[in-house]
Order: structure tokens, then sequence, then C-alpha cells
């Protein structure tokens, strides 16, 4: 008896993921045969997605369209959020600081670095929003289209999983193993990106500094969010977006006040979007003067001007993206491991930390030794 119940036992969404995922290891890529339809549907999600991914500030406006529209798919969310801190992190190559501590060309690198991964990003997770969203008005999945976008077979098992179950975390985390593991060749393990920015020196100052806050603004200058201090490490980053992701959706007010944040402040790369009290997106400095102080305990002394943090259209041209690297990433299914939640206590507690980054900055940006690293 107890046999039988064993071998009848419905097997977890975990389990029936591992099981469809140890069969497809080996399958040919894109071995779905199309018609006619399916050809004009790839072709207008190429097209639709190729509008969207212009610049960081048309992506995440585009990852929050989506969520507000299909609030089951979690990661839009977060990609949004997430996509918020990559545009900051790019005008920041232009604003108060950074200019004082690199040099145009090294600024230029680290721009391109960051935008890449955040077109790269885009241009895999989007495709599969949209097919999601064709196939709930076809009512049938029509994820057998992924190959011919080139997204990984792990995620055409992940979603048909999804399409049974409705299981939205398991879809989350899945998409965070995805979208970092598509990077890992095509950006952080890339010859030219490994050789210009990650075994540069800036990269460490930036990891010094705590330059990889992740920063969920909400409410009234309230911030939630995590440090990264080991980008080139891909388990770390998975990691982080396992705690990204429960920190925006554990507690239903607080990602309630988030998204209304989100949808009150547009998108525009300046941090003056979160902390106008502090930041603004107009230069208010005098060409010539030297650097002085102005920050204590997060507030500006009196009388003194606000950090200039620009926005993105004020800071960088649009870039025209070489097509990414074909081929899958998937080759272990056991990185479904990742997919089991821990319960792991993270706070979120992030505004001191924040606060200490911006005072060290200012106190680089006032030593004035510029740190060059490209000969």
């Amino acid at each position: 008896m107890c046999i039988l119940f064993t071998r009848n036992r419905e097997k977890s969404v975990i389990e029936s993921i591992t099981h469809e995922l140890k069969k497809k290891k080996h399958l040919p890529y894109a071995t779905s045969k199309l018609i006619k339809s399916d050809h004009a549907l790839l072709e207008k999600i190429r097209i639709k997605t190729q509008e969207m991914n212009v610049n960081n500030v048309t992506r995440t406006k585009a990852y929050l369209d989506f969520y507000l529209t299909h609030p089951e798919i979690h990661w839009a969310f977060l990609g949004h959020m997430v996509s918020r801190n990559g545009g900051w992190n790019m005008t920041d190559l232009q604003g108060e600081f950074l200019p004082r501590l690199m040099q145009k060309k090294e600024r230029d690198v680290f721009f391109n670095f960051l935008e890449r991964g955040n077109w790269l990003i885009f241009q895999d997770a989007y495709p599969q929003f949209l097919l999601y969203e064709e196939g709930l008005k076809q009512n049938k999945p029509l994820f057998h289209l992924f190959s011919y976008l080139n997204i990984s077979i792990f995620m055409e098992t992940i979603w048909n999983n999804f399409w049974r179950t409705k299981e939205t975390s398991t879809l989350t985390i899945a998409m965070v193993i995805n979208e970092q593991s598509y990077l890992e060749k095509r950006v952080v393990q890339n010859p030219y990106y490994q050789k210009s920015v990650l075994n540069k020196l800036e990269f460490f100052l930036q990891d010094w500094f705590s330059f990889n806050h992740i920063l969920f603004p909400y409410g009234k200058r309230n911030l939630l969010g995590h440090t990264l201090h080991q980008f080139e490490s891909l388990n770390e980053r998975i990691l982080l977006g396992k705690r990204l992701y429960s920190l925006l959706f554990r507690n239903e007010q607080t990602l309630n006040q988030t998204v209304e944040w989100a949808k009150n402040h547009p998108h525009t790369g300046s941090r003056k979007d979160y902390w106008p009290h502090i930041f603004n997106n107009v230069n208010e400095g005098i060409p010539g003067f030297a650097y002085q102080l102005r920050l204590k305990s997060c507030q500006l002394k009196s009388k003194e001007r606000k950090i200039y943090s620009p926005s993105l259209e004020n800071s960088w041209k649009n870039v025209n993206h070489e097509e990414s690297e074909k081929g899958d990433w998937f080759t272990d299914w056991r990185v479904v491991d990742y997919l089991t939640e821990k319960d792991e206590m993270i706070n979120g507690e992030i505004k001191d930390e924040y606060c200490k980054t911006l005072e060290r900055l200012e106190l680089a940006a006032l030593a004035k030794k510029a740190i060059h690293f490209l000969e």
C-alpha cells in the first residue's frame, strides 16, 4: 500500500520541471515546424522588442507597463526596478562624482558594459512576455516558439509549467537564473569586458564604494535594497536576484507602495527621481570652483547646492548593438537547485549604507585623485 501511494504521488512543481529538463537536455535546438501565422507572430515580436529596446528608459518603462497589465508575472516588476538601478549607474558616470575619478574613455567603457547587459536581458526577456501575452489571447501556450527567438529551452520548460500551475515564484526565480546565466558568457566572461572592466582597478573601486547597491524606493524617501559585492560570480548574482525578489514581494503593503511610487515617478535615469531633496538633474555647480563637502547624514548642509545626477537622455546617446550571440546556456539540469526557496532573513535596510557610500564618493571627489587604467 505504501509503495502504491509513493508511485501515485503527484510530483511537485520542481520535480516536474526537473523531469522535463532531464529529457530535453540533449534535444536539438528549434525542432518544431512553423506555420505561416507563426512566422508573422515571430516577426511582430522581434519588431516590438526592437522598438522597446532603444535605451534604458524605454526598456524600464516597457517592463512596468507589462507588469501593470499582467501582475501575475512578478519578474516584470523586479526587472523594472533593477533596470532603474542600471539607469542610475549609467548616469552616475556623467554625474557629480565619477567624472572626477575616471577619464572619459574609461567611463565610456563602463557605460558600454552596463548598456550591453541591459540590452541583452531585455531582448531575451521581453519576447517571452509577448509570447505569453499572445498565448493568453489565443488561449493556448506558444512557448514552443522560444527556440526561434534564441530563448533557452530551460525557459520553455519553465513557462509551460507556469501555464499549467500558475506557480509565480518558480517562474520568477527561473527568470533570474536564466537572465544571469544568459549574461555569463555574453558579458561577464566576454574577453573584452574581462580585460577592460572586470579585471581593472575601477571595478574593484566600485565594489569598495559599495556602488553595486540595488535600491527600491517606496513611500516618501524610503529605500529597501541589497548590495552585490561579487558581480563576476554567477552564483552570487542569482542569489542576489532571489533576495531582491523576496524583498519586493514578501510584504504586500510595501510592494503596493513601491508599485505606486514607480507609477508616479517615471524613470528618467536621474537619482532625482527618488531623492529630489539631495539630487538635481541640473548641474548647479560653478565651473572652476573646488569641490566642497556638502553631505552630512544623508542631508545637504545648509545652503549647499544639490548633487548633480543627470537624466539618461542628457548623459548618453542611444547605442546600435550588434546582434546577440547565439546558443543556449542550459547544459546541466541541476541548475534547478536554485529554484528551491530558502527562508533567508533579509531586512532590506540599506539607507545608512547608501548614505555612507555617498559620503565616501564625496571624499574621493574632494581628493581629485583620478585613476587611470586604460593605457
